[in-house]
């Protein structure tokens, strides 16, 4: 009835070029079996996708304006019905050509048109295989198993846990400040008992009546360093620790006390300028508290506390270095109560003393532990030396003794390293048998407090000179280092006369967990691995505590001037540098517990218990250890060139691999770098360094031992001798010879008791050999030697001096059991050879510098 609308169906049913392409393909492959009718065509099923959003113009996914019908429906007002099939013919004859071309029926539909008609470049995608999201249809419903009964629910995620947002005391009130904190412009000059002079000020707020609930903070206290505290809304405070003094940074140990407590009300306290980027609280460590009330009625101390603990970086950005924030909320047990807030167990400088008090007066451990000075510190506080061992029986004994050096806290705020040191001294004083075992082939030589004054002032990691004591071993100061000055010439000395077996610097570690060691691979191959053997069997010793796979033996260029690579420079092949976490284990029975006091102190004495194994006589455990390190180091050398991609063959050449190829810096430890000397230093360190090099310029070579310094000293005297009875008259000569002899013995006693007070006191401390008797068989040595012996007896009724290698009997080097000790400030108190030294030290107190 209509021929142009019949033409216009049998146009519209022609098989798509791309969907005939398709069938053609898909049968082929035998992907698709259905009869060619069952296929979808483009030009019936244009109502199933026909607001499609691959058929945008501009590419956009949810704009509906710029959707464009198919091309077969605008086809459709091209070509209406009302025409006839002559009109249409006519037409098709004149674009005949160009219809083949041209037109939307012949199209392939990959092709995407603008209005105008006219290709775009971009080609459409092809349909889709499975379900697609629909710019105007709903999301498809996930689909339940039958058996399962489900609500609609659904909650959305609105960002990261929020932490509470620094106010300051802008908007705050200041309820605590210290008035003045030396800082970097400043410097040390000079210290007294008691510290300030004058009356001390209370820094608190006052409180208006009972009802006033503002806690009153405090840390002008042994090791406390809060500087400021102020309260920003009814139980929230913001915490400001005290840096370094005379630095302007270290602040991570925090020690303070709280009063006014109110029971069962949650407080938060954020600290807001810690400086390091990662901690242990993120994973779980928590504060320590510690209330006088507990402690008085139940015997409670110090437990960890704390809840909503967050560390997590400071927003304020002021183009300076970036701050930290550590944040927790706590509920106090008691009202009115005073408590005391750590980073860690305090173990303050009054701590220690008592402890060497309570040694000192013991009758039992003062005769194998002698408590000397090895110095006064910056402020003058005292630095302790404990010589303990047991007296040797011959001289032969006693000069085949190795030594033992132990230290701790030279970092004031690691306080874990003096309860691993306490554990240590506890069992190495018992009187238990491998007490007395190591007591009796070891000479331990332990420096308990190597900084009381960073301890004292609650410093972190500095002393009163504002610099890390761990980065200047290699110093030439001694009255600015004197601590480590005199530790490091201490050691110099014992390496003179004895082995040092091992060296132990005890730390701890603010971003690791577990107790591990640093050391220093040694490139002897003689002793290859053998620094690694000592760690591997504490690890075997304390497996729940020590890590062995935490340890490092790598020397970095920038610990150069540390304790460990010091010493181990001046020979001692076992030098480590205990790092004790601040948290806890993540090993054995102790895994995801924090560490006690009794737990460190419980790896002093596996320490002890580690030296026995590793100078066990029977080889048999050391070379078990050395076997499996070789083992261990084979494995990783395979892993490293796994992760490097190549394959080589290490049979017989694997072991001359460096170590330190092999190994990991230490960056993961708490090392802060050296910030070199104060400016009011560096000329006095360019004066000593250009007059020690005109000293060694100048000095000539010393004789190679004591008898060529006595065939020496004997040729000058008798060459002296000879000149003057040549140069004197004839008839004085037997005059001149009678006055001459005095003159020779008393020169021969100076000689004599220069020597001795010259030499280590450590020998002499402890039936160490006499170094009297070994100036050479001349009989007149022998008899100076008993004519001084006699004299001193004379003058000292209940003193007695022995050539004979016996313990020094001086009653001033043995406090009685009942009565307290003179602790002598004096370096070396121990007379030697029977002639008290007075022994003249520069001015520790006040300071005057350029």
């Amino acid at each position: 009835m209509f021929p142009a609308l019949e033409t216009e169906l049998k146009q519209q049913t022609l098989p798509d070029p791309y969907e005939d392409f398709m069938y053609h393909h898909l049968q082929y492959y035998g992907y698709f079996k259905a009869e060619r009718g069952s296929l979808p065509n483009s030009a019936t099923h244009q109502h199933v996708w026909k607001n499609n959003p691959r058929y945008l113009l501009s590419g956009s996914f949810g704009e509906t304006a710029d959707l464009i019908p198919d091309p077969l429906q605008k086809e459709k007002h091209l070509w209406p019905t009302c025409l006839s099939s002559t009109v249409h013919r006519q037409i098709e004859a004149v674009n005949r050509d160009s219809l083949m071309l041209s037109s939307p029926l012949l199209k392939s539909r990959q092709l995407l048109h603008d209005d105008l008609g006219e290709v775009n470049s971009r080609l459409r995608e092809p349909r889709d295989l499975f379900a697609f999201f629909s710019s105007s249809g709903p999301l498809q419903a996930p689909r339940w198993p039958i058996e399962c009964e489900v609500i609609k629910e659904n909650i959305h995620h609105i960002g990261n846990e929020k932490v509470p947002e620094i106010v300051g005391e802008e908007k705050g009130t200041v309820v605590y400040q210290l008035d003045s904190v030396p800082t970097e412009d400043s410097y040390f000059t000079s210290s007294r008992v008691g510290g300030k002079r004058g009356i001390i000020k209370e820094l608190a707020v006052t409180l208006q009546g009972p009802e006033d609930n503002t806690l009153l903070f405090e840390s002008r206290f042994e090791s406390g360093n809060l500087q400021k505290a102020v309260r920003v809304n009814t139980y929230e405070y913001e915490l400001t620790l005290r840096t370094d003094l005379y630095t302007n940074k270290h602040t991570q140990w925090f020690y303070f006390r709280v009063q006014n407590t109110r029971k069962d009300v949650t407080y938060r306290f954020t600290i807001v300028n810690l400086l390091k980027p990662k901690s242990l609280y993120t994973i779980g460590m928590k504060p320590l508290m510690y209330s006088q009330l507990d402690a008085s009625t139940h015997s409670i101390g110090w437990r960890r506390e704390g809840d909503e603990i967050r560390y997590y970086r400071n927003n304020t950005e002021d183009g300076q270095q970036p701050f930290y924030c550590l944040t927790w909320t706590i509920q106090f047990p008691h009202d009115q109560d005073t408590c005391f807030f750590a980073h860690f167990y305090p173990y303050t400088y009054t701590d220690l003393q008592c402890f060497l008090l309570s040694v000192a007066n013991s009758p039992v451990q003062s005769q194998f532990c002698k408590l000397r000075t090895l110095c006064t510190s910056l402020a003058g506080n005292t630095v302790y030396l404990l010589t303990i061992t047991n007296p040797a029986r011959t001289p032969q004994e006693a000069a085949a003794k190795k030594a033992v050096v132990l230290t701790a806290r030279v970092h004031p705020g690691e306080s874990n390293g003096s309860w691993i040191m306490k554990g240590f001294l506890d069992f190495i004083l018992s009187n238990s048998p491998d007490a007395q075992l190591l007591r009796d082939i070891f000479i331990f030589k332990v420096v308990p407090m190597l900084n009381p004054d960073g301890v004292i002032v609650g410093n972190y990691r500095c002393s009163l000179a504002g610099r890390d004591l761990n980065r200047h071993y290699k110093t030439i100061l001694k009255e600015s280092f004197p601590c480590i000055w005199h530790t490091r010439n201490m050691i110099k000395r014992l390496l003179e006369e004895r082995e040092v077996l091992l060296y132990c610097d005890l730390h701890g570690h603010s971003r690791k967990s577990n107790i591990f060691l640093y050391g220093c691979n040694n490139n002897d191959r003689k002793f290859w691995l053998h620094e690694r053997v000592f760690p591997l069997m504490l690890s075997k010793n304390a497996p729940d505590k020590f890590s062995f796979h935490s340890c490092n033996f790598k020397v970095q260029k920038c610990k150069e001037g540390t304790g460990r690579v010091v010493m181990w420079r001046m020979g001692i092949l076992n030098s480590y540098t205990m790092e004790s976490t601040f948290g806890g284990s993540t090993l054995g029975n102790k895994r995801d517990t924090h560490f006690t006091p009794e737990d460190l102190k419980s790896l002093g004495y596996h320490v002890c218990d580690t030296l026995l194994d590793f100078c066990d006589p029977d080889r048999t455990k050391f070379m078990q250890c050395l076997a499996e390190l070789k083992e261990l180091l084979q494995q990783e050398i395979h892993k490293k060139f796994k992760e490097l991609g190549q394959d080589m063959d290490l049979e017989g050449s694997w072991s001359d691999i460096s170590l330190s190829d092999i190994e990991s810096s230490t960056s993961g430890s708490d090392s802060s770098l050296s910030d070199g000397l104060p400016v009011h230093l560096l000329n006095t360190a360019d004066e000593l360094n250009q007059k020690k090099k005109m000293y060694k310029k100048k000095k000539r070579k010393p004789l190679q031992s004591r008898k060529q310094r006595n065939k020496q000293y004997q040729k000058s005297n008798l060459m002296q001798e000879s000149k003057l009875t040549e140069d004197a008259p004839e008839g004085a000569g037997f005059a001149s010879t009678l006055q001459k002899q005095p003159a020779f013995f008393k020169n021969s006693e100076n000689t004599s008791s220069s020597m001795m007070k010259n030499e280590k006191p450590r020998l002499n401390e402890l039936n160490g050999r006499d170094k009297g008797t070994s100036l050479g068989p001349s009989k007149m040595t022998t008899l100076i030697l008993t004519k001084n012996k006699e004299r001193m007896q004379r003058e000292k009724p209940g003193f007695t001096v022995s050539c004979s290698p016996k313990r020094n009997t001086n009653p001033s080097q043995e406090p009685a059991p009942d009565t307290k000790p003179n602790w002598s400030r004096n370096r070396y108190p121990a007379t030697k050879g029977g002639r008290t030294t007075a022994v003249v030290y520069p001015s520790l107190h006040i300071y005057t510098y350029p």
